[in-house]
C-alpha cells in the first residue's frame, strides 16, 4: 500500500476504535500518523477568527487544509481564496459541516462558528473520529461543557479550546512563578475588558439573502425569522445564539485568573449587570457587568466588563491582575509586570504581537496555540488548554450570565460538581431548548 493510503486507512481504523469506547493515547496516534506526517484540516467558519487561525496553520507548517465551510457562500469563497494565497492549496468547499465530518481526508477540525454551534459541531467531529480545535466559548450552556468532556474521554481525541493566551510564553512563565510563590499566596484575580461598542441598528425582518443558508446558520437553535442585522457580529447579543460579552471575551481573562489561582469550580457567583448605553432593542442583554466569583479557600475571581464604556480603568483594554500576600502581577496579551507588596516594579517582560481588543485577534500566540494542538496530535506535546480546562473556564461565563438572567441573583454552586444548588435554576438554565433533531446528545 502507498504510505498515504496506509495513513488514511489507519486513521479510519483509529476512529472506529475510539467510537467503540476504546480511547487511544497520544502515543498511539503518533504510531498511526507518524511524527512527521502532514495533518489534514477542515476550517469551519470563514469570517472573524478565520484569518488568525489560517495564519496559525500556515505558521505551524506541515498541514493541508482540505475543506473550508461557511453558511455564507461569499465568505466561504473568500476563505478558499485565502487558503490558496497562504498555502498554495485549493480546499474543497462545503456549506454543511456535517458532510465534512464523514470525509476520510480530514484529521482535525477547526471550529470558528457562532457560539451556539461550538459544542454540537465539536461533538459531531469527535463522533466521526476527528481531533477538535474549538474557539471560545466552547459551549452555549453548561450541559454542553459536560458533554464535550464526556466525548473527549470516550474517544481519546485531542480537543483544544482557543484560549490562546495559554500558549503565550510570557503568560506561561509568570503563571508558573505565581504557582511557586512569586507573590506569596495568590488570593484574588481581577479580570477586565473594555470596549466602546456603538448602537445596534433596529432589526428588520427581510427575506433571507440568496448567499446565506439560514437553516444551517440556526442549526441547534430554535427557529426564528431572519433579521437583517444578525449575519455579521450582532448575533452575539441574542441569547438564542450568543453568550454575551462574558462568553465573547471574558472567557480569556477569567481563564487566566482561574489558572493563576489554581481553582476549579466556585462556591457562589453574583453579578451587578445591566444595559446602560443606548436604547437599542436588538441588543438583548447587558452591556456592563461586574461579577464576583468566590471559590473555596478564600479565593476570588472578579470580572469587570465594559462593552460600551471605553474608559481605560486599568491602563489597558483587557487583562488580568493577580494579587498575592507578597505582591501582584499585571498580565495581558502584551506580557506581564511583576510588583512587590509596596507596588514597586520588580520585573517586566513583553511578548509578541497580539491584536488586543481588535475583532478576530491573531498574532504569535494564536500560531503557538495552533502549533501546540497539532504537535499534540503528532504525540510530541500536551495540550495547553485541553477541554477539561476550557470547559471549566467557560462555566464561569455561564454562571455570570445566569446570575444576570435571574435578576443579578447570588447563585450557590456545588464546588465539587460545578452544578447549581438551586434545582429550579438547574432545570431552567443548565441546558437549553434545541430545535428538534439537533440535540448534541442525539447520536
Amino acid at each position: 500500500m502507498k504510505r498515504r493510503t496506509f495513513i488514511q486507512t489507519s486513521v479510519a481504523g483509529a476512529a472506529a476504535l475510539t467510537l467503540s469506547g476504546l480511547p487511544l493515547s497520544a502515543k498511539s496516534y503518533r504510531r498511526i500518523l507518524g511524527a512527521n506526517d502532514r495533518i489534514r484540516c477542515a476550517m469551519l467558519g470563514c469570517y472573524r477568527r478565520f484569518p488568525a487561525l489560517l495564519e496559525g496553520l500556515a505558521g505551524a507548517g506541515n498541514v493541508d487544509i482540505t475543506y473550508v465551510c461557511d453558511v455564507d457562500a461569499r465568505r466561504q469563497e473568500a476563505g478558499a481564496g485565502r487558503v490558496k494565497e497562504a498555502l498554495g492549496q485549493t480546499p474543497k468547499q462545503e456549506k454543511d459541516m456535517r458532510k465534512i465530518f464523514a470525509q476520510p481526508d480530514v484529521d482535525a477540525v477547526f471550529h470558528a462558528t457562532p457560539d451556539h454551534w461550538h459544542a454540537l459541531g465539536s461533538i459531531r467531529s469527535l463522533q466521526a473520529g476527528k481531533h477538535v480545535y474549538v474557539e471560545k466559548p466552547c459551549s452555549h450552556n453548561p450541559r454542553e461543557d459536560e458533554m464535550l468532556i464526556e466525548w473527549q474521554k470516550k474517544t481519546g481525541l485531542a480537543v483544544q479550546m482557543g484560549a490562546q493566551q495559554r500558549s503565550a510564553p510570557e503568560t506561561r512563565e509568570i503563571i508558573q512563578e505565581i504557582h511557586k510563590g512569586a507573590i506569596g499566596d495568590a488570593y484574588l484575580a481581577t479580570a477586565f475588558y473594555t470596549n466602546s461598542r456603538g448602537r445596534v441598528a433596529n432589526a428588520n425582518k427581510v427575506p433571507v439573502p440568496d448567499y446565506l443558508d439560514w437553516e444551517l446558520f440556526q442549526g441547534p437553535a430554535p427557529r426564528t425569522d431572519f433579521i437583517d442585522i444578525v449575519g455579521d457580529y450582532n448575533w452575539h447579543w441574542f441569547w438564542r445564539w450568543g453568550t454575551a460579552e462574558t462568553g465573547n471575551n471574558a472567557t480569556h481573562e477569567l481563564d487566566v485568573g482561574r489558572w493563576a489561582l489554581q481553582v476549579k469550580y466556585p462556591k457562589e457567583v453574583y453579578v451587578n449587570a445591566g444595559k446602560y448605553h443606548y436604547k437599542d432593542d436588538p441588543w438583548a442583554m447587558y452591556d456592563t457587568m461586574d461579577a464576583t466569583i468566590n471559590f473555596p479557600g478564600s479565593k476570588t475571581v472578579k470580572w469587570d466588563g465594559k462593552s460600551r464604556s471605553g474608559h481605560p480603568t486599568y491602563g489597558s483594554g483587557r487583562g488580568t491582575i493577580i494579587y498575592g500576600s507578597e505582591g501582584s502581577v499585571f498580565i495581558n496579551r502584551e506580557g506581564y509586570r511583576l510588583y512587590d507588596r509596596e507596588g514597586k516594579l520588580i520585573r517586566e517582560r513583553k511578548g509578541g504581537p497580539e491584536e488586543g481588543t481588535a475583532l478576530g485577534g491573531g498574532g504569535s500566540m494564536t500560531t503557538l496555540h495552533v502549533k501546540n494542538f497539532l504537535e499534540t496530535i503528532r504525540g510530541r506535546d500536551k495540550l495547553n488548554c485541553p477541554i477539561e480546562e476550557g470547559a471549566v473556564s467557560t462555566h464561569l461565563c455561564h454562571y455570570a450570565n445566569i446570575s444576570y438572567r435571574e435578576g443579578n441573583k447570588l447563585l450557590a454552586i456545588d464546588a465539587a460538581t460545578g452544578r447549581f444548588c438551586d434545582k429550579k435554576v438547574m432545570k431552567k438554565y443548565w441546558s437549553r431548548d434545541y430545535e428538534k433533531g439537533w440535540r448534541p446528545d442525539e447520536v
